[in-house]
C-alpha cells in the first residue's frame, strides 16, 4: 500500500502540468535580503566540481557583471550524499578555507572568526526522491542546516537536475527540494528547473556528458548562472562571461537561469 501511494504521490506531481513542471508546494524564502553573504562553502559531489568547478563560474559571472567576487570554496566528494559530509567539521577555524590564492597567486587569509556566510548543499543526484535516501536526505537537511546556522551561517539548498532520460526527475526532485527548504527555512536554488526550461526552449543544447547525468560545460554555465540569480535576486544576463561557449549560447543560459529564478519565487506551479 505505501509503495501504491507513493507511486501515486509521483504522478499527481508529474501530470500538475504537462512539459515544465515545478514543484506542487511553492518556496517559502524566496530572497536572503537584506542578508548578502559574501563568502560560501559549496557541499556535494561530482555535479559541483565538473567543468573546473562551479564556483569558478560564479565568479566569471561576477567578474563579468563588474560586480565583487565572492569568496567560495568546495567540500565535494565524488557520488557523494549530504550525509557523507562531516559539516561540523568544515567550519573548524583554521581549517577549510581558511586561505586561497588570488589571480597573482598571493595568498589570501581568511578574516578572523567567521570563514563562510552561507553553505549552499546539494544531496546525491537521486536521494531526495529514492525511495530508501528520501528520509535521510529529509533529516539530515534539518542536521546540516541546524550546524550551518549555528556558526554563523546562511544555509541554501541546490536543487539538482533530473537524468536526461528521466526527466520526470524535475517534479520530483523540486517537490522534494522546496519541501525541504521551507521545512528549515531555506533558500532553495532551482538549477533543475534551468535545466528543464533550457531543453524545452532549445532542445539541441547539449547539457549532459554522455552518461545522461553529469553536466557539459554549458550545464554547469547553466546551474552557476541560476546560482548567482538566486542566491544575489539579481539577473545575470548582462555578464561578458561566456566560459568560453558561443555567445548566443552562453546570453540564452543566462536568460533561463533568471526567468527561472523568477517563475520558482513566484510559486508558479507551471515553471
Amino acid at each position: 500500500m505505501r509503495k501504491r501511494l507513493l507511486s501515486l504521490l509521483v504522478t499527481v506531481v508529474v501530470l500538475v502540468a504537462p512539459g515544465l513542471v515545478a514543484a506542487q508546494t511553492a518556496p517559502a524564502v524566496k530572497t536572503l535580503a537584506p542578508e548578502r553573504p559574501t563568502s560560501f562553502l559549496f557541499i556535494g559531489n561530482s555535479f559541483y566540481y565538473f567543468n573546473n568547478g562551479i564556483t569558478r563560474h560564479i565568479a566569471g559571472l561576477e567578474r563579468g557583471l563588474g560586480v565583487p567576487v565572492r569568496r567560495a570554496t568546495m567540500a565535494t566528494i565524488g557520488g557523494s550524499g549530504l550525509d557523507w559530509h562531516d559539516v561540523e567539521s568544515y567550519f573548524r577555524p583554521g581549517a577549510v578555507g581558511s586561505y586561497e590564492f588570488d589571480e597573482k597567486n598571493d595568498i589570501v587569509f581568511a578574516p578572523a572568526g567567521k570563514v563562510y556566510d552561507a553553505a549552499v548543499m546539494m544531496d546525491c543526484s537521486q536521494c531526495p526522491i529514492h525511495p530508501k535516501l528520501a528520509p535521510v536526505f529529509v533529516k539530515q537537511v534539518k542536521l546540516d542546516a541546524e550546524i550551518v546556522r549555528r556558526h554563523g551561517g546562511i544555509p541554501i539548498l541546490f536543487m539538482s537536475w533530473a537524468y536526461a532520460d528521466k526527466p520526470e526527475m524535475t517534479a520530483q526532485l523540486a517537490e522534494a527540494y522546496t519541501r525541504a527548504g521551507n521545512d528549515n527555512g531555506a533558500l532553495v536554488v532551482p538549477a533543475g528547473l534551468a535545466f528543464a526550461r533550457a531543453l524545452q526552449g532549445r532542445p539541441d543544447v547539449k547539457l549532459y556528458i554522455a552518461d545522461n547525468r553529469h553536466p557539459t560545460l554549458a550545464g554547469t554555465y547553466l546551474a552557476a548562472a541560476t546560482t548567482y540569480a538566486a542566491i544575489q535576486g539579481r539577473s545575470p544576463e548582462a555578464s561578458t562571461y561566456t566560459a568560453g561557449l558561443e555567445a548566443d549560447l552562453a546570453s540564452y543560459l543566462r536568460s533561463v537561469a533568471w526567468a527561472t529564478v523568477q517563475a520558482y519565487y513566484s510559486g508558479s506551479v507551471t515553471n
